[in-house]
């Protein structure tokens, strides 16, 4: 198995582990992160009615040309500004897998600048 290979399977693993804790509702959605080595995206899930209440991507006009770490601090403000749109106050912190480090803590901060708790 090659090293890629076991990177993947590892994060899909601590996905999984971290999924079964953790469930949205209506009321306190779920931010769910991406990240690649391109850009980070979120979005808000509502898991039992099973869709998503806000998003944004990386390949919105406004995020792009700026530093990894910038863009996903602004991707977490646009999201808590979309999710005061939608009338969320609250909601729970789903990481992909991904380690609380760098471009996805910088998320977390910003959508708790942007007003969001969780």
């Amino acid at each position: 198995m090659s090293a890629t290979k076991k990177k993947q399977q590892g994060r899909l693993k601590r996905r999984r582990r971290v999924r079964a804790k953790i469930r949205g509702s209506e009321a306190r959605p779920r931010i769910s992160v991406f990240r690649s080595n391109r850009g980070v995206s979120a979005q808000l899930i509502d898991d039992d009615q099973g869709h998503t209440i806000a998003a944004v991507n990386w390949t919105e006009a406004e995020l792009k040309g700026i530093t990894a770490t910038e863009q996903a601090s602004k991707v977490g403000k646009l999201l808590a500004e979309r999710a005061k749109a939608a009338g969320i106050e609250s909601a729970v912190f789903d990481r992909g897998g991904y380690l609380y480090h760098g471009r996805v803590k910088a998320l977390a901060e910003g959508a708790r600048e942007g007003g969001l708790q969780f």
